[in-house]
């Protein structure tokens, strides 16, 4: 079923074959797994821990300027909460098993916000201060099947970009509004292309809330999606409440959600959430979950899928590479180094060692920018730059290169040129 927007069109994604990020992980060296760990546990090896540590730092910026304030909370909590969010009632079969400690019941979770709930109830709040917004990149634990683990894409440990806006009613189509509009930037700034927004409805399964809930908060969705085009899907809810995913193809040309805005209206009564109006009484506030990369082992999947391993210049493991001739040119290599490392970007130098300069051009041919120092180059102390995508530019001093290259990453663009 497909509902027109009236506005903007549902973006239209070209077909063409995307190569699988494992196969790209394992060519650049960014992810591994290991059977002693388990699957669906893979770890990042040094050039991986840099691109998650890159959208880490870009999504926690693009937050903090819209608005949220950053909380960190513990990734186990007693069996109790789980039990007071629905969560253990309706999603037990996918938690792991509690851990006995001390008499008690403690769970890995699930998901982030029964904890932000607890943070929200800390303390008093009055409706001056609402939209609250709280975000977290915090690590959540779901016991999937093995047979759908693959890579990045689907894993058992996950580090989840998540945020929890309370708000009072009449705010909440607004929030959802500027959820979805920070999602399209942030797919823009990644050069991710949606397949398709998705309205998920309830179906037949156990869910938890009143008719009027689910009624309200869908029609909540429905108004801030306006301007859109998307499917409803039954039947793909939260057990909390509808939701809009924002969904990508895969290398396999499967629709997966990356990104996600939910509304809530079921935890904040089970918890007991209030706020003090302008009449003086108590309200219950309304609950929008929404996460903008959403899982980031997932964003990283799709990433290199989507860019063959061709990083954007910000996200690349190795920003630039400096390629010696020969022997000869080797401290000018190195001091283009260290003017490198200063305007702290990410380096490598690929000495006469390790093999002729057409060889080691194609070594790193997915490194966005290469320096090549030959001897005429060394003898006026200019540098012949060459792009990823095969331009050559006139030689010109290193510092000016290297400044260039430091502004392009600096803009976390997928421009490598002007």
């Amino acid at each position: 079923m497909s509902c027109p927007g009236g506005g903007a069109p549902r973006p239209v994604r070209e077909e063409h074959p995307m190569p699988d990020h494992r196969r790209i992980g394992r060519e650049l060296g960014l992810f591994g797994s290991d059977p002693l760990m388990g699957a669906g546990l893979p770890y990042l090896l040094p050039d991986g821990a840099v691109v998650r540590h890159e959208l880490e730092q870009y999504v926690r910026a693009v937050e903090r300027r819209a608005g949220y304030r950053h909380v960190y909370s513990p990734v186990l909590g007693k069996r109790e909460l789980y039990e007071i969010s629905g969560h253990w009632a309706h999603y037990r079969d996918d938690m792991f098993p509690p851990l006995a400690v001390g008499g008690e019941q403690y769970v890995l979770r699930p998901s982030l916000c029964p904890h932000h709930a607890l943070i929200y109830r800390s303390r008093g709040h009055s409706y001056r201060e609402l939209p609250l917004r709280i975000a977290e990149l915090g690590g959540m634990y779901r016991a999937e099947l093995s047979g759908v683990l693959g890579g990045l894409g689907r894993v058992r440990a996950i580090q989840l970009n998540d945020a929890h806006v309370f708000c009072r009613l009449d705010q909440v189509a607004a929030e959802v509004r500027a959820a979805l509009e920070l999602i399209r930037r942030v797919h823009a700034d990644l050069g991710l292309r949606p397949a398709r927004y998705r309205l998920s409805l309830a179906g037949d399964g156990d869910y938890a809330g009143s008719p009027e809930h689910w009624a309200r908060a869908q029609a909540l969705l429905v108004e801030a999606l306006d301007g859109f085009d998307y499917d409803v899907a039954p039947g793909e809810a939260a057990f909390y409440g509808p939701k809009i995913d924002v969904q990508v193809l895969d290398s396999a040309g499967r629709s997966v959600s990356l990104s996600t805005v939910q509304v809530d209206f079921h935890q904040p009564e089970r918890f007991d959430l209030g706020y003090v109006g302008p009449d003086g009484a108590v309200h219950r506030p309304a609950m929008v979950h929404r996460s903008l990369l959403g899982s980031v082992e997932r964003a990283m999947a799709q990433l290199l899928e989507e860019h063959g391993g061709a990083l954007p210049p910000w996200l690349a493991p190795v920003q630039l590479v400096v390629l010696p001739v020969s022997e000869a040119e080797l401290p000018q290599a190195e001091a283009l180094v260290r003017l490198a490392e200063d305007a702290e970007l990410r380096v490598e130098l690929a000495g006469a060692e390790r093999g002729s300069l057409g060889a080691r051009i194609r070594d790193h041919r997915l490194v966005p920018y290469q320096a090549v120092i030959g001897a005429r180059e060394a003898e006026a102390d200019l540098v012949a730059p060459r792009l990823r995508d095969a331009r050559r530019l006139d030689p010109m001093p290193g510092k000016e290169f290297v400044a260039a290259v430091a502004e392009r990453a600096a803009a976390r663009g997928a421009v490598l040129w002007p």
